[in-house]
């Protein structure tokens, strides 16, 4: 492992050892407010998974970090940027934002490697199943309404993490070169064009992930 910086954006519970991981979910904040935490529990206004995240980012090298607005990382300054299953979560206009902050960050020559749902399997799942519920499920783009008192409440203070827009291996290639990346390229789990990637997660979430990969000319 090299001295370089490497960025982990959006690394929820899967930080990387030895880089500089982000997140900007309210329950990072939550964890160095313990009072405040421990009041919305008592008032079940978090609910477990977050609670859970909150004990989980007291223990972990986790920073603050809006990616769509600015991370507090200097200009050229990173050898790589990667980021698992957050560019789903971010609609058109704050994808946009997200890759030019990437391209603010790393350095000329930088890998950018994005882990994303791909909606091309899900549909040959579907094709294969014709299972439409079970589809629409899958794809995380809608969340039921909420109807009682507590659950309004929650969504107030905490938004439900359903997917804004989904992508597969060529339109997210398409959207990354239409922002001045070069060469974007689909890799399979496990490879990569990172140089010494370790400890890395290259096959993370495999099982229903498509990875791109490209460079900041």
């Amino acid at each position: 492992m090299t001295d370089a910086l490497r960025i982990n954006v959006g690394c929820g519970k899967t930080p990387v050892m030895g880089w500089r991981n982000f997140d900007n979910s309210p329950s990072l904040r939550l964890a160095s407010a313990p009072m405040l935490a421990g009041i919305l529990q008592t008032f079940r206004l978090l609910s477990e998974p977050q609670m859970a995240f909150i004990r989980f980012a007291r223990e972990n090298p986790i920073e603050y970090g809006n990616a769509t607005k600015r991370l507090p990382v200097p200009d050229a300054s990173a050898d790589v940027l990667y980021s698992s299953h957050m560019l789903e979560h971010l609609d058109q206009q704050d994808a946009l934002s997200f890759l030019r902050e990437a391209k603010r960050v790393l350095r000329h020559g930088g890998v950018i490697r994005l882990a994303v749902p791909d909606i091309e399997l899900k549909v040959h799942q579907y094709l294969e199943t014709k299972d439409a519920d079970a589809f629409i499920q899958s794809t995380l783009l809608t969340s039921q309404r909420p109807r009682t008192l507590g659950a309004r409440l929650i969504f107030l203070f905490v938004r439900p993490s359903y997917h804004l827009w989904m992508y597969d291996g060529k339109s997210l290639s398409r959207l990354l070169e239409s922002q001045g990346f070069a060469n974007p390229q689909v890799v399979k789990a496990g490879e990569t064009r990172i140089s010494d990637p370790s400890p890395l997660d290259l096959c993370e979430r495999a099982e229903d992930s498509v990875y791109v990969e490209a460079i900041n000319p």
